[in-house]
């Protein structure tokens, strides 16, 4: 993609306004589609979030945002709708199918209506949410507990055709996973469809993020998707403190870049540990848990919590590394780089666990763009995306960055695979964010921010499971009225029936944690 700034791709006739690195203009609802379409297509920008805001309050209706990044420049725009006297916006779903679950969600939670979707059903509500009642619109109380409705049960798709059968499965399962029911269409035991249903971990916290005090805010955004507390609160933090006029301490930047790492390692040994569990490798799976734990006593010692919890905060983080702990973190992390390389050694000679991850579970690539996955699952295509990277944030711009994953089946196999290439990787970068890490304070000494009026930022971080997004506005008084929150499993979701079809029942269980994607973290 050419070099391309945020003033070069608004389109001719538009006033933008620009706010630290997002700029926004408003279009008509007649140009949408060609603005939009122009972007996503012809400018390939990555479609990062479609939201909406209710500021009727303020005079201006409602407002629905579609909010593209700009890769190397560190930039985002956003073109805008403004509906004033409608609910009714046209749909972009028929063209760009990433837009079809965003719409559904917009449908389902602000009550506005996406003019021309070929499949509006609400999305993360159950049957049992009155039908005129919409959550995040300003006039609903966030203590409002609506009557129970009795709606039309979900239209699961049905699948016709001799010998064919359903599996139900969930939403309570065998094991400590969250909830979510997943409807199979079966002939024997291949797989001809599967609808994943979600939604019963909804805790309405994109509600909670209106009312509740600044503090209470960045505590909240650590529990979002748990296993991501950190990165959770880091891109929120960001998106504050671009709202605030906050710079960071440079200290506080490697120290970020750091405890961001740790998060992904502990993950991804975690991950790797049980897809071997899964296939039957139980070697690797003791072994992946084992090195897992040890990153998890790291953060323990280092923090105080074993996820990172209090650790990030506005300008900076609250946790210092001091020298002799850094020096025990080296030795620690080299110790644990050299026992992976041997657990993936003895696991790369394994023709019984790799009989079982190589062509299980494969993602087709037209699929894969069209649903916009990110992180692990786009890298197992080949897909160079990683804000890390593209959106350069805490001192990543400064340090050593692994090169992409250059796989393309998008199996298993390259699921596992581009996981084990990030292990290494993030070690490398954490001791060489310890040799180069700068002396100084890591936090404001004043915990009291005031945030521009009228104005809307972004937060971006590459969680382990991929890119997560914040979109942050104020209303006239600077007060923060919208939280907005995407995590990479809201996007990777949509792809995993493509990914169980064609494949056998008993293969689920191992394709499903190849992507392990956050329940919590979509059902918001």
């Amino acid at each position: 993609m050419t070099e391309q700034t945020a003033d070069s791709i608004i389109p001719a006739g538009h006033q933008a306004e620009t706010h630290g690195q997002l700029t926004v203009f408003s279009v008509h609802p007649a140009e949408l589609e060609t603005v939009v379409l122009h972007l996503y297509r012809e400018r390939q920008l990555p479609l990062l979030m479609i939201t909406a805001t209710d500021e009727r309050v303020e005079g201006r209706g409602f407002r629905i945002w579609y909010i593209f990044g700009i890769p190397g420049e560190n930039r985002f725009v956003a073109p805008f709708l403004c509906l004033d006297g409608t609910v009714e916006f046209p749909s972009l779903a028929p063209a760009m199918h990433e837009a079809w679950a965003y719409e559904r969600r917009i449908q389902t939670f602000f009550g506005l209506r996406a003019v021309g979707h070929p499949h509006p059903l609400p999305l993360i509500l159950h049957e049992n949410w009155p039908a005129d009642c919409y959550p995040l619109r300003k006039d609903f109380g966030w203590r409002t507990r609506p009557e129970s409705a009795q709606g039309e049960p979900y239209p699961f798709q049905k699948v016709a055709g001799e010998g064919i059968y359903e599996i139900p499965v969930g939403p309570v399962h065998a094991g400590i996973i969250e909830p979510g029911h997943f409807r199979f269409s079966v002939a024997g035991e291949e797989v001809v469809h599967l609808e994943p249903r979600l939604g019963y971990t909804h805790k309405g916290s994109e509600k909670l993020f209106e009312e509740l005090p600044l503090p209470d805010k960045i505590r909240l955004s650590e529990k979002i998707s748990g296993d991501s507390s950190f990165s959770h609160c880091l891109a929120f933090c960001q998106a504050l403190e671009a709202l605030a006029g906050t710079s960071v301490f440079d200290r506080a930047r490697y120290l970020r870049v750091i405890y961001a790492e740790l998060e992904r390692l502990a993950n991804h040994l975690g991950d790797l540990g049980a897809i071997m569990v899964d296939a039957g490798f139980n070697f690797g799976g003791a072994q992946c848990s084992r090195l897992r734990e040890m990153i998890m006593q790291i953060n323990e010692i280092l923090t105080k919590s074993r996820f990172l919890r209090g650790v990030c905060a506005i300008g900076g983080v609250t946790k210092e590394i001091a020298s002799e702990a850094a020096a025990r973190l080296t030795s620690d992390l080299l110790r644990i780089k050299e026992d992976f390389s041997g657990v993936m050694e003895v696991a790369g000679s394994s023709a019984s666990l790799l009989n079982r991850l190589i062509t299980t579970g494969e993602v087709p690539m037209e699929i894969a763009r069209e649903h916009g996955v990110v992180g692990i699952a786009a890298k197992a295509h080949g897909i160079a995306s990683d804000a890390r990277r593209d959106y350069p944030y805490a001192a990543y711009d400064r340090l050593f960055f692994p090169t992409a994953f250059a796989q393309a089946r998008g199996d298993v196999y390259d699921r596992f695979m581009a996981r084990a290439t990030e292990v290494p990787d993030s070690i490398t970068i954490i001791l060489t964010a310890l040799s180069a890490m700068p002396p100084g304070e890591i936090k404001p000494p004043s915990p009291s921010f005031s945030f521009r009026k009228n104005a809307q930022a972004l937060g971006i971080v590459e969680g382990w499971r991929g890119n997560i997004v914040y979109f942050v506005r104020t209303d006239e008084k600077g007060e923060i009225s919208r939280v907005a929150v995407r995590d990479p499993s809201f996007l990777n979701w949509t792809v995993l029936g493509y990914a169980a079809t064609g494949d056998i029942v008993p293969d689920f269980p191992l394709i499903n944690k190849s992507f392990n994607l956050s329940y919590s973290g979509n059902d918001l």
